[in-house]
């Protein structure tokens, strides 16, 4: 599960009504919970049982197409396209949808994409000051490799490699703070 989807679900659940949902896709397993006045009082989360099941039917369909290992959801305009006709219209996450579905500002496909900061952090290229930088221009990585260390609030964050890639370009400056969503590297899928 990228932590893109994932914090693309945190706004979602953040700005629904749910007090709590509980996703296991067999290799990851995400809760969020809320503490509302509903489920404090009402022991329950203020749905109607149209409207969970809408959501446990897009969740659902979420950890389906996760577990199916489906990659940009089959499209060729990136992002991650999951549709439920009982939760509403299809959501794409990673780019604004306008009134009639369509991603806006979606990238065009090709070689070369952006591996992107999921946080707002300090980007550091190597583990010390002295110490060589985890990938420079035309390093191949494996899945699971380190990129870099992204440090927010005293934690030391590794930033892996989540598919196996040639690094084209550094985007960061070593010591730099990078807000969530810039670009850090750009690569091309082995």
């Amino acid at each position: 599960m990228t932590d893109k989807l994932i914090l693309a679900l945190m706004d979602k659940f953040n700005d629904g009504s749910m007090a709590e949902l509980d996703l296991n896709d067999g290799t990851t397993h995400i809760m969020f919970k809320k503490e509302s006045a509903d489920s404090r009082n009402a022991g329950g989360m203020g749905l109607s049982p149209d409207q969970t099941a809408a959501l446990l039917g897009l969740a659902g369909n979420i950890a389906e197409r996760i577990a199916g290992g489906i990659q940009n959801g089959g499209n060729q305009n990136g992002g991650t396209l999951i549709e439920d006709n009982r939760a509403g219209p299809a959501v794409r996450l990673g780019f604004p949808v306008n009134a009639s579905g369509d991603a806006q500002g979606a990238p065009v496909a090709s070689k070369e994409e952006p591996i992107t900061s999921p946080i707002v952090a300090t980007f550091y290229a190597s583990a010390s000051p002295d110490a060589p930088p985890f990938v420079n221009p035309g390093t191949k990585v494996k899945a699971g490799d380190t990129l870099c260390i992204l440090e927010a609030m005293k934690m030391m964050n590794h930033l892996e490699a989540e598919f196996d890639c040639e690094i084209l370009a550094v985007e960061a400056g070593s010591g730099e703070l990078v807000e969530y969503g810039q670009p850090l590297f750009t690569v091309k899928r082995l």
